[in-house]
């Protein structure tokens, strides 16, 4: 017969439970902590030979949580770049992969150089200022005067763009000096920029090319207008004789 069931003392149970604020940080929490486990014990096998059967064992372990990566190129290499990872570098088995380090791990990237050097006139663009730098280098002369010059046509028609009402010259002409660092000055010139006029049709021409083919055009029944139907839609509710 069964021995009677003897009621646990609750103080007792509640002594021996374990809480994650007690446990051990877990380095790839996706696996969990039975296989970091696994690994653990690995680790601490002195024997080679059944220290590297383990670890090939945790590696198909590791496989079988991952089905649907068994398909990527160096899925295995991961595996095993993974496996090194959580044993906090201490495990010393044969891999067929490069074994990582934790110098290469922990190297941080360059940080990025933003093109954005003037973000007070944005609607300019970066191209704008790439310009300017380059027409800073030139020599007085006729060339440098019409890049210039083609530069704040550019600048107006960028303007209107984003700006639908007008602008004056003279607004181009100081945006100009600020950002070519009071080098380029037209603000006391006399050039005339294009109207705006034909900045917004150039615009409006350029919009429509960049329009969707796929869409269906709406061609227009010179016959509806003139307030004449066509004869063939008329055709095709007469009833037969």
């Amino acid at each position: 017969m069964n021995s009677k069931y003897i009621k646990e003392v609750a103080n007792d149970v509640v002594h021996h439970l374990e809480y994650n604020a007690e446990r051990s940080h877990l380095i790839i929490p996706e696996y969990g902590r039975h296989l970091q486990k696994l690994i653990d014990q690995a680790t601490a096998i002195e024997d080679a030979v059944e220290r590297n059967k383990v670890a090939k064992y945790i590696i198909q372990v590791m496989g079988s949580l991952n089905p649907h990566l068994r398909d990527v190129p160096d899925f295995q290499h991961k595996l095993w770049d993974q496996l090194f990872i959580m044993s906090d570098f201490r495990l010393d088995v044969e891999s067929p992969y490069p074994v990582p380090t934790r110098e290469v791990l922990q190297l941080k990237p360059e940080i990025l150089k933003y093109p954005q050097n003037f973000p007070k006139y944005r609607f300019y663009g970066n191209n704008i200022k790439y310009m300017i730098d380059v027409a800073n280098k030139w020599e007085e002369g006729e060339m440098k005067s019409a890049l210039v010059k083609v530069i704040a046509n550019h600048m107006k028609k960028s303007y209107l763009s984003w700006n639908k009402d007008t602008v004056k010259d003279d607004v181009i002409f100081e945006h100009l000096y600020e950002l070519s660092n009071g080098k380029l000055n037209l603000i006391q010139s006399t050039e005339e920029l294009l109207t705006t006029t034909d900045l917004l049709r150039t615009n409006k021409r350029m919009s429509n090319k960049i329009t969707p083919t796929g869409q269906p055009k709406i061609q227009s029944n010179k016959n509806t207008k003139n307030g004449k139907s066509n004869s063939a839609h008329k055709n095709q509710n007469r009833k037969p004789i």
